[in-house]
């Protein structure tokens, strides 16, 4: 037998139906703040991944799943989606039109790493990305939707916030890091001396746990914002406050992407385990001018599906639509004719054989529809149904055009 990779796992029964709610709020959510559609490529030049992700990143450097075609391409499979959106809004030139741009997107994504609860080697995401603002009040506003959809899953978090500064106010902030970390450089692991040297203010990003205590005492990028950043950043909390939205500061939030600057974010859980971020995001404003596009602001997020798949509270499921069935072989084509007509407008569920009374309503009960539908003998002698309302248990014989 041939199993899915591993990392990879089908998606069926309970919890397709959960997968389709998570992606049906959050849609419709999206919706209402005037968010629209997207579809890129799983498929994507590697030098997409290179230029803005970044090849100090942990994605880059360990995770994609990248390889040569047949046309002697360098490609990958995506391994995250605010790039391939943002290589779309070039490629269409919405970076030359006045009209800011907001966009939904949802689908797979690849990263070779080790599986564990919540995270496999293809997992999905659910993202917005938003284009042309660059006030502070759009960072609130994402936040404020990822709260509402969070909210209406029913799934309990906890939001971090840190500002990253810009290119006015970072430079002075790594010198002064590089200056710190060199004291400490032999204790760090492998991973943070390599990142010294290409982005240091990825060292705060580590995962190892002795990294993390070395790194209490280093220098705060709050300390350096500058006189644009630092009043965004206090709106930013401002904003939160008036909304209700508890926050706390991480000043070692920084993301694992590189493209991130000014407000960056994480929403996360404590009932998922060691990996605890549900979702996040942040600012970009200089993302599509690297990738060769006319300098745009922007700001967006993505949430990780089966991270939140086990939090969810799934709504009660409603009875709906018809279950229809014949009590003898004769009333099946007319049963068929009925359905294909009911389904104009209903769900439907058809057993094909005919069966007694008794085994049909055993199907009733395992269609969890809210009508049953019988043809018999008598019924199809007389052009009639007989029909059940399973919620009020009202029975009737009715003709089947009033059906």
């Amino acid at each position: 037998m041939i199993n899915p990779l591993r990392g990879m796992k089908d998606l069926t029964f309970e919890e397709s139906e959960r997968f389709e709610h998570i992606i049906n709020t959050a849609t419709s959510i999206a919706k209402r703040y005037g968010y629209g559609y997207i579809e890129t490529p799983i498929l994507e030049e590697t030098a997409l991944f290179k230029r803005s992700v970044g090849e100090s990143s942990d994605i880059v450097g360990k995770e994609m799943y990248q390889f040569i075609d047949k046309g002697e391409n360098d490609v990958c499979m995506r391994p995250e989606g605010t790039a391939g959106v943002v290589r779309a809004f070039i490629s269409a030139k919405l970076d030359r039109q006045p009209v800011k741009q907001k966009f939904y997107y949802y689908g797979p994504m690849f990263r070779y790493e080790k599986p564990q609860k919540g995270r496999l080697r293809e997992f999905h995401q659910f993202g917005c990305e938003s284009f042309g603002e660059a006030s502070v009040y759009e960072d609130f506003m994402i936040i404020s939707m990822i709260a509402q959809i969070f909210d209406t899953l029913g799934i309990g978090y906890e939001l971090q916030i840190n500002s990253l500064g810009c290119k006015i106010c970072m430079p002075k902030y790594k010198e002064t890091l590089v200056s710190s970390f060199t004291e400490i450089k032999e204790e760090l692991c492998e991973d943070c001396n390599r990142r010294i040297g290409t982005n240091p203010i990825r060292v705060l990003d580590c995962k190892n746990d002795t990294c993390q205590t070395l790194l209490v005492e280093s220098p705060k990028l709050k300390d350096y914002l500058c006189e644009e950043c630092d009043p965004d950043f206090k709106k930013l909390k401002e904003l939160l406050d008036q909304e209700g939205i508890k926050y706390t500061v991480n000043d070692n939030l920084v993301r694992g992407l590189d493209y991130y600057s000014k407000t960056a974010f994480e929403f996360v859980s404590s009932e998922i385990g060691a990996q605890s971020a549900i979702a996040g995001g942040g600012r970009y404003d200089r993302l599509v001018e690297f990738l060769d596009g006319k300098p745009t602001p922007a700001v967006g997020f993505a949430l990780g599906i089966e991270r939140i798949m086990e939090l969810v509270k799934m709504p009660e499921k409603e009875a709906e639509g018809y279950y229809m069935g014949a009590m003898t072989p004769d009333a099946i084509p007319s049963l068929l004719k009925l359905a294909t007509k009911k389904r104009l407008t209903d769900k439907v569920t058809v057993e094909y054989s005919s069966k007694g009374f008794k085994s049909h309503m055993k199907g009733v009960d395992r269609s969890n529809a809210k009508y049953a539908v019988l043809i018999g003998e008598d019924e199809l002698k007389n052009g009639t149904v007989w029909i059940k309302d399973l919620e009020t248990k009202e029975e009737r014989v009715i003709a089947i055009n009033e059906l």
